[in-house]
């Protein structure tokens, strides 16, 4: 897949998320927390794609969208910048038609696994799913030495007592691209999830067939409550037990569920500054 290579500073933080259009107001949400945590440079590529076949909603990010994006990095940090990649082509071409481009979790979130053809990127990257904030400095993930190893993780919370102890949560990851390149892991797991059905695809595919990763701290990936060391917070779906048995998933642009369910306000300064974009711009074009 070409993309134009990009030029960036030594220290650049590279990040990368995958989604579409409808849920741009967790991706703005989510770039502001990157950005007001983080002194360095930031150059976040935002994957996309065109499948409106198969859900109307299934549009990508407009340029405008990444505009606002590249504008709000570019205010911590005239160094940052944002940039959109639509992987429409090879996803029609490759699972467009395999078994699990319906189900559960939209099929954006297996753009991820075409990191490892685009051209002009870093050989180590962070991803994150659209539902994570951060609650400081991405740095200190970003830093971690990663050795030979494909890739670091977190292991899922409720993953690793139902599925595998070593099963690992997909939704923030630190991805070593060289080495992924030398071990096919990315194409080895799209033909997994082309052929396989799955409940959770790709974070199953990596999981199955990665040869060597390593568990980072809770701390990089919380995905129950928010604490003094938290990094990233991830906004996914969680259990309750009492009063009674329920399965929860409020996301952090549901702002009241986000107050009144999780109570949590750690990142009202950030809804603030989103209302104030939002007074700038029309976010629903």
């Amino acid at each position: 897949m070409p993309n134009d290579t990009v030029s960036m500073p030594n220290d650049t933080i590279s990040v990368c998320y995958s989604g579409n259009k409808r849920v741009f107001p967790g991706l703005l949400l989510s770039v502001l927390s990157l950005a007001k945590f983080t002194a360095r440079p930031l150059h976040v590529f935002v994957l996309t794609m065109d499948l409106h076949e198969v859900d109307p909603a299934f549009v990508p990010f407009s340029e405008e969208q990444i505009r606002i994006l590249d504008g709000v990095l570019k205010e911590k940090n005239g160094q940052s910048s944002a940039c959109r990649v639509d992987v429409s082509e090879p996803f029609r071409r490759e699972l467009a038609d395999g078994k699990n481009t319906k189900n559960f979790y939209t099929p954006y979130t297996l753009l991820r696994l075409y990191l490892d053809g685009l051209e002009g990127l870093p050989d180590k990257i962070i991803y994150l799913d659209i539902d994570t904030m951060c609650a400081s400095d991405i740095g200190q993930l970003y830093d971690v030495d990663l050795g030979d190893a494909e890739y670091g993780a977190v292991l899922d919370y409720m993953g690793k007592f139902w599925i595998n102890r070593h099963y690992c949560n997909a939704g923030v990851l630190l991805l070593n691209l060289k080495r992924i390149r030398q071990t096919k892991l990315f194409s080895r797991a799209r033909d997994y999830v082309c052929t396989h059905k799955l409940v959770m695809p790709d974070q199953t595919a990596l999981h199955r067939l990665c040869t060597r990763r390593i568990y980072l701290p809770r701390r990089f990936n919380e995905q129950r409550g928010l604490h003094k060391d938290t990094v990233v917070k991830h906004f996914c779906r969680g259990i309750r037990w009492l009063p009674f048995f329920h399965i929860y998933n409020y996301k952090q642009w549901e702002r009241d569920k986000v107050h009144k369910k999780l109570k949590i306000f750690y990142f009202d300064d950030l809804y603030e500054k989103y209302d104030e974009l939002a007074a700038r711009y029309d976010l629903t074009k």
